[in-house]
């Protein structure tokens, strides 16, 4: 496995994470990156960025920070089918967490599942994030990481 990093969305890029897909059975565990971008366009808080392994793109996510208590979340993160069941998954949680954490000057991360996906709830678990015993106002389970 190469180096897993990441790289905001631009011309040079765009199409090809435009392209990403989970495999069959997944899309309900997640939006599209086309409705994940139109949600950024939307709303200027939130960050989208391709991820990569090496020179190739294997996934998406995005993160912001909201509100005057800074509440920062990694909403969204999805890796594409040819690339999932490799680790590809947690290096980039773990790098994505690094970022966010310097990035907004804050030591606590949340994120939000659908109760149904367990491959996630196991990764966030054994990555650090703790279940809050709470769900969003779409019923999914919130967790958060806190940067020890």
């Amino acid at each position: 496995m190469g180096n897993v990093y990441v790289r905001d969305i631009d011309d040079t890029n765009e199409s090809i994470v435009r392209n990403i897909k989970v495999k069959a059975g997944q899309e309900k565990y997640i939006e599209s990156v086309d409705e994940c971008l139109q949600e950024a366009d939307t709303y200027q808080e939130w960050h989208p960025v391709a991820i990569y392994n090496d020179e190739a793109i294997i996934g998406f996510a995005m993160y912001g920070s909201f509100g005057a208590n800074k509440d920062t979340w990694i909403d969204r993160i999805m890796i594409d089918e040819k690339y999932q069941g490799k680790g590809f998954g947690r290096k980039a949680m773990i790098k994505l967490i690094d970022i966010v954490s310097k990035e907004y000057g804050v030591n606590d991360i949340y994120l939000s599942i659908i109760e149904e996906n367990e491959a996630a709830y196991h990764l966030y678990k054994s990555i650090g994030f703790k279940f809050m015993n709470e769900r969003d106002p779409n019923g999914e389970l919130l967790f958060k990481y806190t940067i020890k």
